[in-house]
């Protein structure tokens, strides 16, 4: 049984078998042709955290590969109130095959996998958020072909995004270039562990103009994640000049993806004319999701798959 807690859970192999999965499955999606391999299986959707894409991914995922699914939120189960995680996860795991959460400390989400007797994925949490990046790197394959070998810089907060774009980039072979304003930068040792990112796997800069150059994707996020609203105000006078717009694009590769995970600020973290303009991906991205979850969601299940 294999959980999905943070992107370097699976390996260079397993992703490149996720990603032919999910370009099938999508496939069969858009051909009106029926893939359900995961009929009688129930998946339990945990949220701590509110959600759209989330959401309708994993529910609209399970329910086109033939599965249920159960959602539950603090306010209507025993997870809001005094019963400990480990409790939840013992008793949830006996009634369900599948667990998605979405919550805040990383920590949670370990406590309730050690206790699980299913395959328990991470939806997002404080500091990971391993779907979105499968879902992006996913789309980056679809428009532009393997992304070993490319650069994708990150300018914004150094936030769970971050985090889990180091650990894609050591695990698959390409460089993520990182600009964060000052007190905000990408806690190293978290996202990587002890070991550290491997030499060229990651840089550093301080000036974003400096991180887009010579970038194959140019991605961002909100400038404030949720759980750090009371912070708003000073985030955004910390990150004006952390706006992506024409000009970083303009230092980018010529045919370089821009890709937001939503929901997005025009004229905060993004310029209109960058997000709406011909070079984003982000509507791909979004609903790539789904289709990588369910790639994700059938091999946790079943393991790999050859119709």
């Amino acid at each position: 049984m294999k959980h999905y807690l943070q992107f370097n859970d699976l390996s260079a192999d397993e992703y490149a078998y996720l990603f032919e999965r999910a370009a099938l499955i999508k496939h069969k999606f858009k051909a009106y042709e029926k893939h359900r391999p995961l009929v009688d299986r129930t998946l339990a959707m945990i949220f701590e955290k509110a959600s759209t894409r989330t959401r309708v991914s994993f529910e609209a995922g399970m329910y086109q590969l033939g599965g249920s699914v159960v959602h539950l939120t603090t306010g209507d189960s025993q997870l809001g109130r005094a019963e400990p995680i480990e409790d939840s996860a013992r008793v949830i795991s006996r009634m369900v095959d599948l667990v998605m959460i979405r919550t805040f400390e990383q920590t949670k989400i370990e406590r309730f996998a050690a206790h699980s007797r299913v395959p328990v994925i991470n939806g997002l949490t404080n500091e990971f958020h391993p779907c979105q990046i499968l879902a992006d790197i996913f789309t980056f394959i679809e428009h532009r072909g393997s992304i070993a070998g490319k650069t994708v810089a990150w300018v914004g907060d150094g936030n769970n995004m971050a985090n889990t774009w180091l650990q894609a980039a050591q695990l698959l072979g390409f460089k993520v270039h990182v600009s964060t304003p000052r007190g905000y930068e990408v806690d190293e040792q978290l996202a990587m562990g002890a070991s550290g990112a491997s030499a060229g796997s990651y840089q550093f800069f301080s000036n974003p103009l400096d991180a887009c150059r010579g970038a194959d994707l140019v991605t961002t996020d909100v400038w404030t994640s949720m759980g750090y609203e009371a912070e708003n105000e000073a985030r955004k006078a910390a990150f004006a000049d952390w706006c992506v717009n024409a000009e970083m694009m303009a230092l980018a590769q010529p045919d370089a993806l821009f890709m937001h995970c939503l929901p997005a600020h025009r004229g905060e973290e993004v310029t209109a004319e960058v997000i709406d303009g011909p070079q984003s991906v982000v509507w791909d991205e979004a609903e790539n999701r789904m289709h990588a979850q369910k790639a994700l969601m059938e091999y946790l299940l079943l393991g790999r798959q050859s119709a």
